[in-house]
């Protein structure tokens, strides 16, 4: 029986803009189980909410199949939006009231991994020598361009584009997208920030993730970003499929 073993390599970087990093990552190869989150409410409250999101899938269990680990995955995000949402805001010690964060999580069981999401994150697979967006953007752009109101370039351009029409604890209930599918050998895939995917072109994530290691695609992909004005912060995990008989 074939398995997939797995390789990753995780960075973020402040930028070369902003005063904190809101953003957090998870990389635990060896529980087939990685994810970036990006904070949002100011600079304490967006560290806050995507470090909490981090470290409550890092302590979930890892018994079980794809289905019973996913069905966790979900259930811990809706708690800590409850918790975001509800607990944190009535606290009253946050100057901001909105303490939320995106986050995109990519669960690896056997030959079968999955996609979960809220918010501008994002997740690409490079397989056969083309890089796929398999998550879409919850977000005002994103709309817009799914009612057919406006075309890429001028969504891209739009005062409100970055605005998220999802995200963990911006609302009481969570809506969170799911994406299942079946591995091949030599896939590879990228989770990452707004601030990265912005500050690069397609072509160029590919190229970086055609690289020998998650170590040397990670090297290419934040070089490139940090040529360019780097105005947010700047966060990826690259995850590369090793495949053994």
């Amino acid at each position: 029986m074939t398995t997939v073993s797995w390789r990753s390599a995780a960075r973020t970087d402040i930028g070369k803009v902003r005063q904190n990093n809101e953003d957090a990552l998870l990389s635990m190869p060896e529980h087939g189980l990685w994810a970036v989150a990006d904070g949002m409410g100011g600079h304490q409250n967006g560290a806050l909410a995507s470090r909490l999101i981090v470290e409550n899938l890092a302590a979930l269990p890892t018994d079980g199949g794809l289905e019973m680990r996913l069905q966790r995955i979900r259930q811990c995000l809706y708690d800590v939006n409850l918790h975001l949402g509800r607990d944190l805001t009535l606290c009253g010690d946050f100057e901001n009231p909105i303490i939320g964060s995106t986050v995109v999580a990519l669960l690896a069981e056997g030959n079968q991994a999955a996609c979960i999401w809220a918010g501008d994150s994002r997740c690409y697979l490079r397989r056969n020598q083309r890089l796929y967006q398999l998550s879409r953007d919850h977000s005002v752009a994103q709309q817009m361009m799914d009612q057919h109101r406006l075309t890429p370039a001028q969504a891209a351009q739009h005062p409100s584009a970055h605005a998220l029409t999802r995200a963990v604890g911006a609302t009481d209930t969570l809506t969170l997208d799911v994406l299942r599918l079946n591995l091949q050998p030599g896939d590879a895939f990228l989770l990452c920030s707004d601030g990265l995917y912005r500050s690069l072109s397609t072509d160029a994530m590919g190229a970086a993730l055609s690289h020998g290691s998650p170590d040397q695609a990670l090297e290419q992909l934040f070089q490139l970003a940090l040529l360019g004005p780097a105005r947010d912060n700047l966060s990826a995990v690259v995850i590369q499929s090793d495949e053994n008989s």
